[in-house]
């Protein structure tokens, strides 16, 4: 089979799908695509024409939004096309943008979640200081550092897979990642697997004790100071948060550890693809609707729409 695609074309082995199920499979990713889309650059319009949520918080969700966006626009449509389609072809170069989107979605994800994680943690255990510390170039600085850290630690990882020669052409997935790249090759891809676990040790220890911390001394300025306002306020603002992290890093660590079991390659794909998806859709309902300012303006909107004139 290999030999019938030549050159820069790959073929995607994509999903074993019965026939009944390929068009309702098709309609339900579309439609999880265009809520995505609505809700996320709802959310953008929102943030950026509204000038009294031009706030450091703010600031956070439009990130988030933009990463969801670009991470899904390069999933989604592709995978959506080779479900309906039997002939599942990609070029590689195409491929290769799809893994660096696809890998900056995720370690992007992380940076500024953890981002997020601090900034509750100064809005709870400091707010009187909370203006002056998340003013809105603070955030801009962490924010475009995040990006920074992500694109570098992508390019790297990329990078190290592009220079293999190739001697196979069947992407072993539904999708382009950076492990299903470098096994198309036959050269020793040493390099390619200690990089490859020193980028996601570094990406996850940061993220998990960055988190764990922030949240360990939250929790710790709760249990000191007993008050029910403050536990009420910590409560509401970092469940959402967490909430996310957590499906969010599961659904990671799940894709991580199926490329190392071949026998499950449609768990692993599925998870994958949830690792997209759920976030995507839940970061814009959970925040807007536990962000009081955001949550105002929305039901403001909602209210003027319904509002006979």
């Amino acid at each position: 089979m290999e030999s019938n695609v030549t050159g820069d074309i790959l073929r995607i082995q994509g999903f074993d799908i019965s026939p009944e199920f390929t068009y309702p499979l098709f309609f339900l990713l579309l439609f999880v695509y265009f809520t995505l889309l609505f809700s996320n650059i709802g959310v953008l319009v929102l943030i950026i024409t509204e000038k009294s949520l031009h706030q450091p918080m703010y600031i956070l969700f439009c990130n988030l939004s933009v990463n969801d966006l670009i991470g899904n626009t390069v999933l989604l449509p592709q995978l959506m096309a080779h479900i309906i389609s039997t002939e599942r072809f990609i070029t590689y170069n195409q491929c290769v943008v799809q893994a660096f989107h696809s890998h900056t979605f995720g370690s992007a994800s992380h940076m500024i979640l953890i981002i997020m994680a601090i900034d509750r943690y100064v809005a709870i255990c400091h707010p009187l200081r909370y203006r002056s510390i998340m003013t809105t170039k603070a955030v801009i600085g962490l924010s475009a550092s995040a990006w920074g850290v992500s694109l570098l630690l992508v390019s790297v990882l990329i990078g190290l897979t592009v220079r293999l020669s190739r001697c196979r052409s069947v992407i072993q997935n539904a999708y382009c990642d950076n492990a299903s790249l470098f096994k198309l090759s036959c050269e020793d891809v040493s390099i390619n697997n200690i990089y490859g676990l020193f980028f996601t040790v570094l990406l996850f220890s940061c993220s998990m004790g960055g988190i764990a911390a922030t949240y360990f001394k939250i929790a710790l300025i709760c249990l000191v100071k007993k008050n029910k306002e403050l536990q009420n306020k910590a409560i509401q603002t970092c469940a959402s948060h967490l909430v996310l992290y957590l499906i969010m890093l599961w659904s990671g660590f799940l894709t991580i550890i199926l490329h190392r079991f071949p026998n499950y390659p449609d768990l692993r794909k599925i998870a994958y693809i949830l690792f997209h998806v759920i976030p995507a859709n839940l970061n814009p309902i959970i925040y807007g609707m536990q962000t009081r300012s955001l949550r105002d303006k929305i039901i403001q909107i909602l209210q003027r729409k319904v509002t006979p004139t």
